[in-house]
């Protein structure tokens, strides 16, 4: 009996060895920033700017400077942390306890002054960010320019990206994961549908809309709807009688915290009293962060879409 508890001791030994060895040397692999265990550093990464960002270890105090970054990072458990975040960050409720660094100009000194090991910046405000990066930079702080996505697949490699610069791989695969299942069931679900319907989506007031290359899009794609703006590229403006002409099945709204009243003034316009979406009151106003932030929440603005769309499938 002691000999075998000897040989289990030692392979316990040999065990822990192979564990602790070789974490020194891992990093990922680019653009798929691939690790394959948390806190696996130093870590290698380029960015949106096409710059490869290197951290020998894992970041203690982070900056956000995009709703969507920050996101991510408490869903995939780094909400400890971030030091700072924006003005327009607005979930999860945690984020107002932090430090606000400003609003779409972040203030530099501030930042600075938090001093952050990382700072995830993000690639839609990249050209008018340049001096920034460069100050901070100067100032000896890393920064990472998170890819803009515009589908879910890109939005996965965003999450997968952040998991391996914080050291949360697990949970950020986890997360992934979870949001591949949720839009399998959703897709599932509208397999049902014979007769596809036409889908205005209104991102404001003075109808500019989503056409093909755009998140929504695909959304709209994946639910089984054929979005009213498909000849369109990219985000557009419409007339009325275009909008009028093209006589969508639904009308979908993204701006009525801007709006409470946006359904009822879409009723309201002359000339809308033809449209079939308004004749059935097929009209429906989104939450607009779950459907235009590009994390973990897209899966809850995919299913409100589904159900908006085809509501006789959630009865």
């Amino acid at each position: 009996m002691k000999k075998l508890y000897m040989l289990l001791f030692a392979v316990v030994l040999v065990l822990s060895a192979c564990n602790s060895g070789g974490n020194d040397n891992s990093s990922t692999k680019n653009d798929s920033a691939s690790v394959q265990q948390d806190k696996v550093y130093p870590v290698s990464i380029e960015d949106a700017r096409g710059e490869k960002v290197k951290l020998e270890k894992q970041p203690k105090k982070v900056i956000s400077l995009i709703p969507s970054n920050t996101e991510i990072l408490y869903n995939i458990g780094a909400g400890k942390q971030v030091v700072g975040v924006t003005d327009n960050d607005t979930y999860p409720k945690e984020v107002k306890e932090k430090e606000s660094v400003g609003g779409m100009e972040p203030n530099v000194e501030k930042i600075i002054s938090l001093n952050p090991d990382l700072v995830l910046a993000h690639a839609s405000t990249m050209a008018s960010s340049s001096d920034l990066y460069k100050q901070l930079e100067d100032a000896g702080i890393k920064v990472f320019v998170v890819k803009d996505a515009q589908t879910f697949d890109a939005t996965y490699q965003s999450i997968e990206t952040i998991g391996a610069l914080t050291g949360h791989v697990e949970k950020a695969e986890e997360t992934i994961a979870d949001m591949k299942e949720s839009v399998k069931e959703i897709t599932d679900k509208v397999k049902e549908v014979k007769d596809k319907k036409k889908v205005w989506v209104e991102i404001s007031s003075d109808l500019y809309t989503a056409g093909e290359g755009t998140f929504m899009n695909e959304m709209l794609t994946l639910i089984g709807a054929e979005n009213a703006a498909k000849d369109q590229e990219g985000w557009v403006q419409l007339s009325k009688e275009d909008v009028v002409a093209l006589n969508p099945d639904v009308i979908l709204t993204t701006y009525g915290a801007a709006d409470k009243n946006a359904v009822e003034n879409i009723k309201k316009r002359p000339g809308f009293e033809a449209v079939k979406a308004v004749e059935t009151n097929s009209i429906t106003d989104l939450n607009s962060d779950e459907v235009t932030r590009p994390g973990p929440r897209l899966v809850n603005g995919l299913e409100d879409m589904a159900k908006a769309v085809y509501p006789e499938l959630y009865k």
